[in-house]
């Protein structure tokens, strides 16, 4: 079996040239405009008739085009909007967002579904009362391992950020924020509040395991770990999930210490051309059968409770995808702390790289 691409990684591999790709395959690119949805995503992040069923249920036909990261995301909206209808941003891009005014708040009477929604994410912290965006999928970030290369469960960030035992088989997130978080995890410091000091201890610890540490990749631990190159990495449960299917030696676990939970939401951008057919469609996301179709092909954790009931037992309780819930009281969503500290984690990071 092909391993599936990381819906964050993908494109990165690509560069520059496969961003924007639009798919038109949809009898939906002839219609006219005031009949299509303008969907800017992530590549491989919708289930294998998502858009098709739209267009059949609807008759308004879906135009989707792509992007790599959520910075690229904002780049593309901050001077406007060029014509999206709907977007998927990570829960601290909704804050970041949401500030910036780059987000249309969602008329919840179009979005009847909204009520397949599992309890605990019909409210979030990072956007009280669901005032601009709705959930699509959650994630964790945790350690992947090969077990027959490791002793024992890697239970504690220690194994990949602070201990040379596995001295060229790590692979982190090359990701500044999540890396400089994750570590400031692990040493008992608050991931929400912008601490300075707190990342000179950050910036000290990777300087002093950068030698034990064989790549800082771009999202693709889980081919890493498929391929053999690593042995141990960084990454979302989700993108584990999909290469256990394909080979049985491989695991995931949430540290100890606990970690960072995202949720990427469905908005609709300021200045969206058609957002009566953006809601219909964020409607349709949210049907158990969409929600379902989505959560088959990608692999990551729903919160849509009606198309959970769908799910066979091996996705519903697999521990990759579903973590035991003692671990994750002990995540949390990270927040939007500003610009000057997406710059500190940036700069960390880099001076890393560069010791």
């Amino acid at each position: 079996m092909q391993a599936t691409p990381s819906r964050r990684g993908f494109l990165a591999g690509l560069g520059t040239a496969a961003v924007g790709i639009t798919f038109s395959g949809l009898a939906g690119c002839k219609k006219h405009p005031s009949q299509m949805v303008n969907f800017y995503n992530w590549d491989t992040y919708v289930g294998k008739n998502t858009l098709s069923g739209f267009e059949k249920a609807s008759g308004i036909g879906v135009n989707m085009s792509l992007y790599s990261n959520n910075d690229e995301l904002f780049a593309k909206l901050r001077g406007g909007n060029p014509g999206y209808d709907v977007v998927v941003p990570a829960n601290d891009f909704v804050q970041r967002m949401a500030k910036a005014n780059m987000l249309m708040p969602l008329d919840h009477a179009k979005i009847p579904n909204m009520k397949n929604i599992l309890p605990r994410f019909q409210d979030a912290p990072f956007d009280p009362g669901r005032k601009y965006a709705m959930p699509y999928t959650w994630l964790v970030l945790g350690i992947g391992y090969r077990k027959s290369k490791i002793q024992g469960v890697p239970d504690s960030w220690k194994w990949v950020l602070d201990s040379p035992q596995y001295k060229g088989r790590i692979a982190v997130l090359s990701d500044a924020a999540d890396l400089c978080r994750l570590t400031e995890i692990y040493l008992g410091a608050d991931m929400n509040t912008f601490d300075k000091g707190a990342l000179v201890k950050v910036q000290d610890l990777l300087i002093r395991q950068k030698g034990n540490i064989a790549t800082f990749h771009d999202d693709n631990g889980q081919d890493l770990l498929l391929s053999g190159d690593c042995d141990i990495v960084i990454e979302y449960n989700g993108d584990i999930a999909q290469v256990m299917r394909e080979d049985k030696d491989l695991a995931f676990v949430v540290p100890k210490e606990g970690s960072i939970l995202q949720s990427d939401q469905l908005c609709i951008p300021t200045g969206a051309p058609n957002p009566d057919a953006a809601h219909a469609f964020i409607n349709y996301l949210l049907s158990a059968e969409a929600g379902a179709d989505i959560s088959r092909t990608i692999r990551y954790p729903t919160p849509n409770g009606a198309a959970l009931a769908q799910m066979d037992a091996e996705y519903r309780d697999n521990p990759a995808i579903f973590p035991p819930e003692a671990a994750l009281a002990k995540c949390q969503y990270a927040n939007y702390l500003g610009e000057d500290a997406y710059r500190a984690f940036q700069d960390v990071i880099t001076r890393v790289r560069a010791a």
